[in-house]
């Protein structure tokens, strides 16, 4: 481990009244620096895509920035399992900024094999846009799992539901600035750079502005966060709050290993791959949906504008569902996560029924939309809380990178592109609702395996 990622030592305990207002500020702040962090990483996320209207009038084709986009999702997938066990073992306040520094840079770098090779030297520069891309998307992975481990050390399990769901409207709140920016930033500044050449003024928007603002935040995030309450010289959570989950013991507290973290905590605990394989059906409809959605609506003969209102529509419903589901996971349901998840794994399914149903009626199916979108985000979220409440708190960034691996590789790439991508040209769309249908059915399934693992929290009670 590199020196300065290494985490600081735990400070002697603090007691007393004015410790109990420290650790109450210092959440809080916390909080702050892991909400406007993460949010930062969605701002140099996925700008490549809508850089592509734009490189196309350039001389670069659909098909060659196709590959240039997989490169993103495929080194994000990897990313966040893998640089989730190195979060495990850093310190959160330096691991969180480092990431998001090293992403904007690489989002910067794009500018140059657009400008400086351009179509002219087209292999060069599709090479250096997917090594760019590729690099983008594996520093993008060094955003959830530092957040993670953050918010285990931090906020106990019976209110890390409602918290993760408050801190998981961040990357709302960083995607939907994305699209502003690029418009605003162009028209600010690309002139600055390009005079009249107007074409290139995306660049600018798109890459360098969004780049910018995210070593800002970089900055601010590094400034807010802090590792543990231990090295703040404050208790852990679980006895500052006498809020103590099944899995807990000193030991949580210590640092491990990568091989300790892999095998003894991860691989070789089955409830963490029924929860990684009811994410990787739970992103199967997530994306199955919005990625498709205009498609479909399209080529049914909805303008291309509704199209977009749906999608919209889809996005914007994620924020009220998924801070009510995270809500319901901590107050009704006391902490537990697999019975709401399939509660509205199943309202998720019925909503799209009624979107298969309801195709050809463009108010039934932005209902439908809002419905999937509302209900799909909650359990998005809650799969991401439950791998830190069935890992230990020195295991949670690789218990969760693991979970989003399948969500991100076997669920997005795999299934939501590929297969649905492949079985609507062989088949049609109805075969792929059905599948749709098929994936909240295996979703619920996987996670039914949990269930009764998390029913100590009821008794607790």
């Amino acid at each position: 481990m590199l020196g300065f990622l290494k985490q600081p030592a735990y400070k002697p305990e603090q007691t007393g009244p004015e410790a109990d207002a420290r650790y109450k500020r210092l959440r809080l702040q916390v909080f702050i620096g892991a909400f406007i962090g993460y949010a930062g990483f969605y701002l140099v996320r996925k700008n490549f895509s809508m850089a592509i209207p734009a490189l196309e009038p350039l001389g670069f084709h659909k098909t060659e920035l196709g590959v240039v986009l997989s490169m993103n999702a495929i080194a994000y997938a990897l990313s966040k399992f893998l640089m989730g066990s190195v979060s495990d073992r850093s310190n959160a306040r330096v691991f969180l900024p480092l990431g998001l520094i090293l992403t904007a840079i690489s989002m910067c770098f794009m500018i140059v094999p657009i400008e400086w090779l351009g179509a002219s030297n087209k292999g060069m520069a599709i090479l250096l846009m997917a090594v760019l891309n590729f690099l983008v998307g594996w520093f993008n992975g060094m955003g959830w799992p530092p957040c993670g481990r953050v918010m285990t050390h931090w906020f106990s399990v019976s209110e890390r539901g409602t918290m993760m769901s408050i801190w998981n409207c961040a990357h709302n709140v960083g995607g939907a600035l994305v699209g502003p920016m690029a418009t605003y930033g162009a028209a600010w500044f690309g002139s600055w750079f390009y005079g009249a050449q107007h074409e290139m003024y995306f660049l600018i928007g798109t890459f360098a502005f969004p780049a910018a603002t995210a070593l800002f935040i970089a900055l601010l995030a590094y400034i807010l966060l802090r590792d543990t309450p231990q090295s703040c010289g404050l208790p852990s959570v679980e006895k500052w709050r006498n809020d103590y989950p099944k899995n807990y013991s000193e030991k949580s507290e210590e640092t491990l290993s990568a091989k300790e973290i892999f095998f003894q905590h991860v691989l070789n605990n089955k409830f963490l791959w029924f929860i990684a394989l009811s994410n990787a059906f739970v992103y199967m409809v997530r994306y199955g949906c919005l990625d498709w959605a205009p498609t479909i609506l399209t080529e049914k003969g909805i303008d291309l504008k509704s199209a977009g209102w749906a999608y919209f529509a889809y996005e914007f419903a994620a924020i009220p569902g998924t801070l009510l589901c995270g809500w319901l996971s901590d107050k009704l349901f006391h902490g537990r996560r697999a019975l709401p998840t399939m509660i509205f794994m199943a309202l998720v399914a019925a909503f799209i029924l009624m979107y298969w149903v309801f195709i050809d009626d463009l108010t039934m199916v932005i209902i439908a939309l809002i419905g999937i979108g509302f209900f799909i985000y909650g359990p998005v979220m809650l799969i991401g809380v439950q791998a830190l409440d069935l890992a230990p708190k020195n295991a949670a960034g690789t218990a969760a990178g693991f979970t989003g691996f399948f969500g991100y590789f076997f669920g997005t790439a795999i299934l939501a592109n590929i297969v649905i991508g492949a079985v609507s040209q062989a088949v049609g769309w109805n075969w792929t609702f059905a599948l749709l249908l098929g994936a909240c059915v295996l979703a619920i399934v996987f996670m039914g395996f949990t269930y009764k693992e998390e029913q100590y929290l009821v008794h607790k009670k």
